[in-house]
């Protein structure tokens, strides 16, 4: 018998129908009309499907390994910024080794600021480069004021005023540009009890004869326009004031505060930087007017120290005198302490001189 023009011995074909009829293991089944049907549409379709209700493994995500070890060790990095901000440099801006603001100054620090940085020189567009005063904050913002409470013969809400306008005093005698320009400081000394006749005279000499006792740099910070220019419009701060009950129920406000102002030359192309550090403790009474000889809205001084670094040595004409690098000379400092202008763990010293003695301190930074 011919299948498909191949010849096949009729042994062979009764041979495979048997086998058939009994479900040989071995032969092979008809396919049935809907396997035929997809069988068909598998041909014809290109590509290939996916089978139904499976799923495609999803592709493999390489360097997984790497990815945790990356989420570490930025895990380490943080705990280490945040346990030790100033060990990491140059993290946040560079050249400095540590950029971050410093919190306010609630309380007398334990001891001075780390030396970080104190090789870099200031410049034109970055006058604090190099110092502890880069962290420091602008003006006003850099002097911390207490949460009042009812004190003497004040209420909270009245304390509360009291300390604004003692930090008011100090921006208009420190922060004031037309003050640092060398004007006379109208608006602080409006703040000060006028009834105060020792303070009236030391005021009335300080801008007319300033001398060693009667310098007006004691209380307000004055450069010579016509000397030196500021760098920028920031002075940057640090301090704090604090109060408590005076005598007579009077409430008693401290402040200690450290200006830095960043000057130049006012004559000539010169771009070096210098800057001026000074320091000042201040000791005000608000008194109650029944008690004690006031006007309303002013205070009476009590105590006041000034502690300054490149303002000029043994000058007291009323104004501050920065020296740049061309003007110090070995002797300036011959003879003089040491001292850290940004120290403030411990209160202003006092280094009396013998009159005349133009021996300088040295400054262990800027």
């Amino acid at each position: 018998m011919s299948r498909g023009g191949t010849s096949i011995p009729d042994e062979e074909w009764e041979r495979f129908l048997r086998e058939s009829e009994a479900g040989s293991p071995g032969a092979p089944e008809e396919p049935s009309a809907r396997a035929r049907m997809v069988t068909q549409r598998l041909q014809e379709e290109p590509g290939r499907p996916e089978a139904w209700r499976t799923y495609a493994p999803a592709r493999r995500r390489r360097g997984k390994g790497w990815y945790v070890f990356g989420l570490v060790v930025a895990v380490v990095l943080l705990i280490a910024v945040f346990a030790s901000p100033g060990r990491i440099p140059g993290l946040f801006d560079g050249d400095t080794p540590d950029a971050t603001p410093l919190a306010a100054e609630s309380q007398r620090p334990d001891g001075p600021p780390a030396p970080g940085g104190s090789d870099q020189e200031p410049t034109q567009d970055e006058p604090f480069r190099g110092s502890p005063a880069a962290r420091w904050s602008d003006g006003a913002a850099g002097i911390h004021l207490p949460k009042a409470r009812a004190t003497g013969w004040m209420s909270e809400a009245e304390v509360a005023r009291a300390l604004e306008r003692t930090r008011d005093f100090l921006v208009s005698s420190a922060l004031d540009p037309a003050v640092r320009g060398g004007e006379k400081p109208e608006k602080a000394i409006a703040l000060i009890n006028p009834h105060q006749s020792d303070v009236r005279a030391y005021l009335e000499k300080a801008f007319t004869a300033p001398d060693r006792e009667n310098d007006p740099l004691l209380l307000f910070s004055r450069f010579r326009s016509a000397e030196v220019r500021p760098v920028g419009d920031a002075v940057r701060t640090r301090g704090r004031i604090s109060f408590r009950e005076g005598e007579k129920g009077a409430v008693r406000v401290s402040a200690d505060v450290t200006y830095v102002y960043p000057v130049r030359r006012a004559a000539g192309n010169d771009d070096e930087v210098a800057r001026v550090i000074v320091r000042r403790e201040t000791v005000v009474s608000w008194d109650d007017p029944e008690k004690i000889i006031t006007e309303p809205g002013t205070f009476s001084i009590v105590s006041y120290k000034v502690d300054t670094t490149n303002a000029g040595c043994d000058v007291h004409d009323g104004y501050l005198h920065p020296a740049f690098r061309s003007d110090r000379t070995g002797a300036d400092t011959d003879g003089g302490q040491s001292v850290d202008p940004y120290d403030r763990s411990g209160p202003i010293q006092d280094r009396e001189r013998v009159p005349g003695d133009r021996r300088c301190d040295t400054a262990t930074r800027s």
